[in-house]
């Protein structure tokens, strides 16, 4: 088997058309999403997709990520070896810093690449399946509460959903206790519902509003301080008898040796998109698992590559154990680009059992989505 070379890379940037309002403590998505898809040509006819999952409030611009990967990744690609991805993840951070999820969406393309090659999925390269299924959670995310409650009986009739993570923080606080008592009591008893306020509260009065979202016994809350707030993290996690989870206060390797050392958050979201691919997002999960902190699969606003790359990720790492929120695709994005979209059974996503990411992607529903081409 003789080497490949990369020959060509496409970088597609998108508006991904959404079918329902989204409403975080960070901020609003209302009609459409910037994204990016890439693909990435070999001299062997085997070519890689990638997708990047930006949001302007949270990791940054869907412009910068394709310019990042046009203008500093694509020269440090072209002609190289798609099989030695460790070697190009570094030679990428040497090119360009930061755009953590413009690397995702390389690395991705690179390791679609190299699974097709070899004949074996994703989850195989990065050392095997753990689990075939992951439980799935959506979120409750609607400014209009009445259609996320059908959106809920929904996802629980028709694809046996049975875990729910309530967007708070983003209204005030009596209407965050209305919608939990609602939510509560339209839902199944055996309903495991988290709550996510996305930094939406402020440090001084956060232990007295969460003690009140206490009182409906969340499995977890997400985040409720502003990343940089760690010390008022830490507060939070020692006062409650509910675990606190870190989300945006954790992007990558580094800033999980900052939680272990520091134990602001009993648990920790880990996402692809922040921390620059699927290696560095087990270099967060192994940290955590170190320090005896579990994880939970978190997902930017993604369609089905950066889902199924989501999946072989959390397949394949035991310590993401409290399941993914890998609904995005399905539910909320406008147009599919998977031939075979991601499927979802008895409120579970099934991991792709293809080579590479086990996806084939519809060209033309990508250029439907594209505002720009360059490559």
């Amino acid at each position: 088997m003789g080497d490949l070379r990369i020959t060509d890379v496409t970088v597609h940037l998108v508006a991904w058309p959404l079918r329902m309002k989204r409403r975080h403590g960070v901020g609003d998505i209302e009609r459409s999403m910037p994204g990016v898809i890439i693909r990435i040509g070999t001299d062997g006819g085997i070519a890689g997709w990638g997708e990047a999952a930006p949001w302007a409030v949270f990791t940054g611009t869907a412009e910068a990520s394709a310019a990042a990967i046009s203008r500093y990744l694509k020269p440090v690609l072209i002609g190289a070896d798609p099989m030695r991805v460790t070697t190009l993840l570094r030679a990428m951070d040497k090119a360009v810093t930061g755009h953590g999820d413009a690397k995702a969406a390389v690395e991705m393309a690179l390791l679609d690449i190299a699974g097709k090659r070899l004949g074996a999925p994703v989850s195989t390269l990065i050392g095997g399946r753990h689990r075939e299924r992951i439980p799935l959670s959506v979120s409750i995310a609607n400014p209009d509460f009445e259609e996320d409650l059908d959106f809920a009986r929904d996802v629980i009739a028709n694809h046996g959903v049975n875990i729910f993570k309530v967007k708070t923080g983003f209204t005030s606080h009596a209407e965050d206790l209305r919608r939990m008592e609602r939510l509560k009591a339209a839902l199944p008893a055996t309903a495991d519902i988290r709550v996510d306020y996305n930094q939406g509260l402020d440090p001084w009065d956060a232990i007295r509003l969460l003690r009140d979202i206490e009182a409906f016994k969340p499995t977890f809350i997400e985040q409720p301080v502003k990343r940089h707030q760690r010390a008022a993290m830490a507060e939070i996690t020692r006062a409650l008898d509910t675990p606190v989870m870190a989300d945006e206060s954790v992007f990558d390797p580094a800033e999980a040796v900052e939680l272990v050392r520091d134990r602001f958050a009993d648990l920790v979201s880990i996402k692809i998109m922040k921390s620059g691919g699927i290696h560095r997002a087990r270099e967060v999960a192994a940290i955590a698992e170190a320090a005896g902190i579990t994880a939970y699969g978190g997902t930017m606003f993604e369609a089905g590559l950066a889902i199924a790359a989501g999946l072989h990720l959390v397949s394949a790492t035991p310590n993401i154990a409290l399941g993914a929120e890998f609904y995005t695709s399905t539910f909320v994005m406008g147009v599919e680009i998977l031939s075979t979209p991601i499927r979802i059974e008895a409120g579970e996503t099934i991991v792709p059992d293809g080579p590479g990411l086990g996806v084939e992607v519809d060209e033309d529903a990508v250029r439907r989505v594209s505002v720009a081409i360059e490559g």
